[in-house]
């Protein structure tokens, strides 16, 4: 009698990532009773990216589901970046702005990183200023990047036991890859970071327990490569044509062969993606509180 295939839990994003909302949204009202106002976002797009349109549009329906205030800058791709630095700098000067999102990528003449030295730390719903990584790598309160915030807590929600597990991150952007590493190791994991120079790949992710994968290479990550009932967190959002000239969706990792292996595994889409926004209306109700010093637990 042959053995029965098992198939990987579905880690689905859309319901965490609703409850999240949910949870942020039934303390706005606490935060506008002790402050006379709701928390504000202000997210800037500069250019005409079709996929950031799409993002910026989402994020403002989702702000003001969740009773904040939503504000969009829109500017042409020819801003230049002392243009945009003022922009920022207006907005940090803000006192009804508590999260500034500057939409990336931005046009090639802007130098990116500029930009996000130039948001207020406090501000920096995206947890990228040089202030908030440093703060999160030496395990302190800091805006943590929505990505692998929302990754965490998926981890979290399926009852994952990081302390002690083997941890492998593939990937080693600013983004996701770093800060998730960072937070790996804050709950007890221990953790490789993985990146295209690394060697024997396979054999890394044979001896993880965890994998999470932000590699933006489609389908990389094998099923093959991975030991039995790990957990794997794919992040990639990759678009690849199919045989009628359209295109489709997939992860970084091959998902197909995984979930015949993995013990869990979030799909691509229906993800990691949808954790992202959820966490941004997370830390800009986080800001809010932090700079008017309310404590988000007593709301």
């Amino acid at each position: 009698m042959t053995a029965q295939k098992t198939q990987a839990r579905l880690i689905e994003g859309k319901p965490i990532a609703a409850e999240l909302r949910a949870e942020v949204a039934a303390k706005i009202p606490g935060f506008v009773a002790r402050k006379g106002r709701a928390p504000g976002l202000t997210v800037v797009l500069v250019g005409e990216d079709p996929a950031s349109q799409v993002y910026v549009r989402n994020k403002g329906v989702l702000t003001r589901e969740a009773g904040m205030v939503s504000d969009e800058i829109k500017l042409p791709a020819s801003t230049s970046q002392a243009e945009l630095l003022g922009v920022v700098a207006r907005l940090n000067a803000d006192e009804r702005v508590d999260g500034i999102l500057v939409q990336m990528p931005l046009p090639g003449h802007i130098d990116t990183q500029k930009i996000i030295e130039a948001i207020d730390p406090a501000k920096d719903v995206d947890g990228l200023h040089p202030v908030n990584a440093g703060m999160l790598a030496q395990g302190m309160e800091a805006l943590v990047p929505c990505t692998p915030k929302g990754c965490m807590i998926m981890l979290e929600k399926i009852g994952a036991q990081v302390a002690g597990a083997n941890a492998l991150v593939i990937g080693r952007s600013i983004l996701v890859g770093r800060p998730m590493a960072a937070l790996l190791i804050g709950a007890s994991a221990t953790v490789t970071v993985a990146h295209s120079r690394s060697r024997d790949l396979p054999g890394l992710c044979k001896a993880a327990d965890i994998v999470v994968a932000a590699v933006g290479r489609p389908e990389m990550v094998r099923g093959e490569w991975l030991k039995s009932g790990a957990i794997v967190i794919d992040v990639g959002i990759n678009r690849i044509p199919k045989e009628d000239g359209k295109t489709r969706l997939v992860g970084d990792v091959h998902f197909a062969s995984a979930v015949e292996v993995a013990g869990a595994i979030t799909p691509v889409p229906g993800g990691v993606g949808l954790m992202t926004t959820a966490c941004l209306l997370g830390n800009t109700l986080t800001a809010a509180c932090r700079r008017a010093g309310i404590d988000p637990g007593a709301l």
